[in-house]
């Protein structure tokens, strides 16, 4: 019988995330009960607990300290989340009271990353290099002048000069005269999909207001409209500058607020600079079985029935109750712990992490600016 599934909370600059810690576990995503249904309900706003994405973290695979996955709030996996890493540094760092300095060795489906806890409680992360060649992204674009791929591509009969990069996740970036007069909700998944990115894409408009100083917003391959994008952001320093609209370091605002950008001539590595912040702990209960995901606080027997929906009257099957064996096991978790002990547990935990954050806060300087 699987547990109950504690989890944290945490956000970057508005884009937010379930993080499950499965460190001393042997397997991932199966380990959790989740498959696309119980993320796509995990991530619902309205009827979960609501995110932008689920994060796991892993043993490591190869020879890194750890492991991230990452799941789109639409069920898919994603390569990398630069908002994501972040959180899950944070994360790292407030549950094992790790100091300012602390680095992670962090393998992802887009190769190692490596983040960095700065004294103020920002992360500074290691991006590694932009990918320019049009395998690489992947889009069928062919190398352009600016040496990446680029090309113009018309969707509804409004035709966008897009160039493209990738950050082990593919990026489009369109610059524009006026953000403010981009239609996001139309175009965004309309270039998400286009036949040139064979594996989708994320899509970035730009407005450069000057060479160190970008705006843009954001529509996220499987997740819409977001507040930030990690690796978005990269990404569109690395087109913005080849493309002769900014320098190799830029301040860049997101709805959700600024991420500092640092593309190293020395190494050809992006260093990206930004916030995460806890925003609460919880417990989430997982299915019995590995079947569909449940509807919150019910559990749904077949594809007709809900106990939520049906039994508002009393219960409708009291001989083969649906939510029988659930509320079977909080009884015995209730039985075998007083309300003092599950208080105090929980207490401790919240304490603990939040004296660590505590205390870093207090001795923090003001944001530095890479």
């Amino acid at each position: 019988m699987r547990a109950v599934l504690a989890f944290s909370k945490y956000q970057g600059l508005g884009n937010d995330f379930l993080l499950l810690d499965g460190r001393e576990a042997a397997e991932s995503q199966e380990l959790f009960g989740l498959d696309p249904e119980r993320v796509r309900w995990i991530c619902d706003r309205r009827f979960g607990v609501g995110g932008d994405g689920v994060i796991l973290v892993l043993p490591p695979e190869g020879d890194g300290e750890l492991r991230m996955r990452i799941f789109n709030a639409d069920g898919s996996e994603a390569e990398m989340c630069g908002n994501g890493i972040r959180c899950l540094a944070r994360f790292l760092a407030d549950s094992d009271g790790d100091p300012a300095g602390r680095t992670w060795q962090v393998e992802t489906m887009a190769g190692r990353m490596v983040p960095e806890l700065l004294s103020d409680g920002t992360v500074r992360v290691d991006m590694g290099q932009p990918f320019l060649l049009p395998e690489q992204v992947p889009t069928t674009l062919a190398i352009g002048p600016a040496g990446l791929p680029q090309g113009e591509l018309e969707v509804e009969r409004v035709r966008f000069a897009v160039a493209a990069a990738g950050m082990g996740n593919p990026h489009a970036v369109i610059p524009v005269a006026e953000l403010e007069t981009v239609d996001l909700e139309r175009f965004g998944p309309l270039l998400e999909q286009h036949p040139v990115f064979p594996a989708r894409t994320n899509v970035h408009f730009v407005q450069a207001l000057s060479s160190d100083h970008l705006v843009m917003r954001v529509w996220e391959r499987g997740a819409g409209p977001t507040l930030a994008c990690g690796t978005g952001a990269c990404a569109t320093l690395v087109a913005c500058h080849r493309l002769g609209l900014s320098a190799r370091s830029a301040r860049l605002d997101l709805p959700g607020g600024s991420l500092w950008i640092d593309w190293d001539p020395r190494t050809n590595h992006l260093f990206m600079t930004g916030p995460a912040e806890p925003v609460f702990d919880g417990v989430l209960a997982p299915p019995s079985a590995p079947a569909a995901a449940p509807e919150p606080f019910a559990v749904v027997a077949d594809d007709q029935f809900s106990c939520a929906t049906a039994c508002t009257e009393g219960c409708q099957r009291p001989d083969a109750c649906p939510s029988a064996e659930a509320r079977r096991r909080v009884e015995v978790l209730l039985e075998s712990r007083s309300l003092d002990d599950l208080v105090s547990m929980a207490a401790q935990t919240l304490e603990a992490r939040g004296q660590a954050r505590l205390g870093r806060d207090a001795d923090g300087p003001e944001r530095p600016v890479p």
